[in-house]
C-alpha cells in the first residue's frame, strides 16, 4: 500500500496551506473569463479559496481575488461562492 501525495494550496484570503478538497479554484481564461471551477481542471489561471463565509467577504473586500486573476471580479463571483460555502456548511450539519 502507498501513501499518496496530498495536493497543497493555499488560500489566498488566508494564507494557510490545505488540501485541494478543502478549497474551490476561481479561473480566469485566456479571454478573461471569470468563472468557479469545481473540478479543478479548467484551463486558465487559478486562485484557490476557501470556501467559509469569512474568507469570501474578507477576498471581497480587500479586491484578493482581482489581484491574483489580475482582472475585475463581478459579483456574481462572490455570490456563488458564498451560495457554495452556505450549501457546504449545511451539508456538514
Amino acid at each position: 500500500m502507498s501513501n499518496r501525495k496530498i495536493p497543497l494550496r493555499k488560500c489566498v484570503a488566508t494564507g494557510e496551506m490545505k488540501s485541494k478538497k478543502e478549497l474551490v479554484r476561481v479561473v480566469r481564461s485566456k479571454e478573461g473569463d471569470v468563472s468557479v471551477d469545481l473540478t479543478g481542471k479548467k484551463n486558465g489561471r487559478g486562485a484557490y479559496i476557501t470556501l467559509e463565509k469569512e474568507c469570501i467577504l474578507q477576498a471581497k473586500k480587500k479586491n484578493i481575488l482581482a489581484n491574483q486573476l489580475k482582472t475585475k471580479i463581478e459579483d456574481s463571483i462572490y455570490m456563488e461562492l458564498l451560495q457554495l460555502a452556505e450549501k457546504e456548511n449545511n451539508e456538514v450539519r
